[in-house]
């Protein structure tokens, strides 16, 4: 560890802070309807676009009809997605002539991007033609993002709403959250990011002439060995900038390349990894000042703020600590075992942006929903591995994808106070609003589903050798690590895959595709019916047993419910991936 490494740590939250607050009351004023800098501008378009869908701006949504408006409005998507894929081969903008997407591909690919999770089962370049990254795909990253926020704002409209039965109007926050917000960063930092090197055309693919030709071994179809020589290598281009931003910013995640943030055409400088990973964090870090804002208690949106900073800085410690101690077994002829690789973990690391910065990306990337990577978390040290499948694990509320972040980490806050409603003995309250069995039973619904889908699928994996141990690289706990991280990854809805995992099975694309959905669609139903409960109760004023939600001892509650929440349920399958890896490996046994 270096103290300049620390300096782009720290600098990097830093940045973050300032971004917050004007972003978030940027957003409050979005969605309460308030006046905006771009009213002007995007006023006449939000009008024309409900004239012609035939949207009633003004009429609102019980919890139920918002819920059944979002799932109508995904299945539809994922549909059109889907027959996109399927067909590609006869539409334009497909200059390489790729065919279609086969059909349990095209299902993963198409539920991935629906539930804005983005995890991709197959080489972008080489399968996705130029009209599906960007009708498709690009689209998906729009409006996936836009439902997550639309949804946020729908559960904090039920913190501070009293006595009503609606909860805003699906279409109406849907459309605001990609006119106002999404659209506008996305043309700013798609624009900067070009500055910075990262392409954006739609050219065919270049072939470069070797100057030394290069012989390759591998397999045929048949299993013999055939030695190749290779004189040209293609140079892959596209629409790269545009769906770089819009990646970012709604923590999507899904690269345009195979090798995501870690290829030049993506993230070609330092400038540009800072940005990207400002990106992610800029919504889902504002979203917690627009709840304070909403709900009248800007220290209440601070405070969560905090626990997710606190539970962020945690993390990113652990990572680039792990990584910069090495491998132990990386040593001198003469060296005992527990002396440490010299310089740090570098494998599986571009080394434009070296050890800090890939340490900090990981735990950014899995901390928000967003499966961007700029190094291979397959390669990181036992422990630096833990840490994204840890941040995926405590459900993605450090800060989280945008929207399902605050939600995700709201549903904690009512357990919360709940918990310290039991401890006093009395009934729990929450901004006002009494909290009751209705309110903790969806709280714990919401919950419980979470690890449901990842311990569930992952243990029937592990019991299945050739449909799901068929796949994997390696073996021993790592093995395990790479099958908890998938269903982990493809759970939380975050995408990032630790590599070393062919997931371009039948087996594989299915029960992935079937932990996305779930993972997304059947937790925001149980958070809707708590919000549409919370929006029909009274406001009661505080008294003396009211449990504060805006001091440093609530933000330490919270902290401490996640991490046992998560440790009691998933610390027994870390104990037996990552853990037990760790000392295998300084007892000098790898795999």
């Amino acid at each position: 560890m270096t103290s300049n490494g620390w300096f782009q740590i720290g600098l990097f939250f830093a940045l973050i802070l300032l971004i917050a607050h004007p972003l978030g009351v940027y957003m409050a004023n979005v969605f309460e309807r308030r006046k905006t800098f771009l009213d002007p501008v995007l006023g006449p378009i939000e009008r024309t676009i409900y004239k012609l869908t035939g949207v009633e701006a003004d009429k609102e949504m019980q919890w139920t009809a918002y819920a059944i408006a979002m799932l109508l409005f995904s299945a539809v998507s994922m549909l059109v997605l889907y027959l996109i894929e399927r067909v590609q081969s006869w539409l334009p903008w497909n200059p390489q002539h790729l065919p279609g997407v086969p059909a349990a591909l095209a299902l993963n690919t198409a539920a991935s991007f629906t539930s804005n999770t983005n995890w991709q089962s197959y080489v972008p370049e080489t399968t996705m033609s130029y009209l599906t990254q960007m009708a498709g795909l690009a689209y998906h990253n729009f409006t996936s993002s836009a439902v997550g926020i639309a949804l946020a704002i729908a559960f904090v409209r039920g913190i501070c709403r009293k006595e009503k039965n609606t909860l805003g109007n699906f279409w109406v926050d849907v459309t605001r959250a990609i006119l106002w917000v999404l659209l506008p960063i996305c043309i700013v930092f798609a624009l900067v990011l070009v500055s910075q090197g990262v392409v954006q055309n739609l050219r065919p693919y270049d072939t470069a002439h070797l100057i030394q030709a290069q012989q390759i071994t591998a397999p045929d179809s048949s299993g013999k060995s055939v030695t190749q020589t290779i004189t040209t290598q293609t140079i892959a281009q596209g629409p790269v900038a545009s769906q770089e931003a819009i990646k970012m910013l709604g923590t999507n995640g899904g690269g345009f390349f195979n090798a995501n943030s870690a290829h030049p055409f993506e993230n070609p400088t330092p400038f540009s990894n800072l940005l990207e990973m400002l990106a992610i964090f800029a919504i889902p870090a504002g979203l917690t000042v627009t709840l304070g804002r909403m709900t009248g208690s800007p220290r209440h949106g601070w405070a969560v703020f905090a626990a997710m900073g606190i539970l962020f800085a945690a993390g990113v410690t652990t990572a680039y600590w792990a990584e910069a101690q090495g491998n132990p077994l990386m040593h001198g002829v003469n060296q005992h075992v527990s002396a440490t690789q010299a310089g740090g973990n570098m494998e599986g690391k571009e080394v434009r942006f070296g050890i800090a910065n890939s340490a900090l990306f990981a735990t950014v990337t899995t901390d928000a929903s967003c499966g961007a990577v700029n190094s291979m978390h397959d390669s990181f040290t036992p422990l630096g591995g833990l840490v994204p499948l840890a941040n995926m694990m405590l459900g993605e509320v450090i800060f989280g994808g945008v929207g399902a972040g605050l939600y995700g980490m709201l549903i904690f806050v009512i357990l919360s106070v709940f918990i310290a409603g039991l401890m006093v003995g009395r009934t729990p309250e929450y901004l006002g609003k009494k909290i009751e069995a209705f309110d903790v039973k969806m709280a714990m619904l919401y919950v419980l589903i979470f690890p449901m889908f990842i311990l569930c699928f992952s243990g029937v994996t592990v019991l299945l050798p050739h449909l799901g141990l068929s796949s994997l690289a390696n073996a021993g706990p790592h093995g395990l690590s790479e099958i908890l991280y998938a269903f982990s990854s493809t759970t939380a809805n975050n995408g990032s895959a630790f590599a070393g995992l062919n997931a371009n099975t039948n087996y594989y694309n299915l029960t992935l595709a079937i932990a996305m959905l779930g993972g997304r669609f059947l937790m925001i139903v149980p958070m809707l019916a708590v919000a549409g409960n919370l929006a029909r109760k009274k406001i009661v004023p505080p008294s003396a047993g009211t449990f504060p939600v805006t001091t440093p001892l609530f933000t330490v509650l919270l902290i401490g419910v996640i991490l046992i929440v998560g440790a009691l349920t998933f610390f027994p399958a870390l104990t037996l991936g990552p853990v037990l890896e760790h000392f295998l490996l300084y007892a000098g046994k790898t795999f």
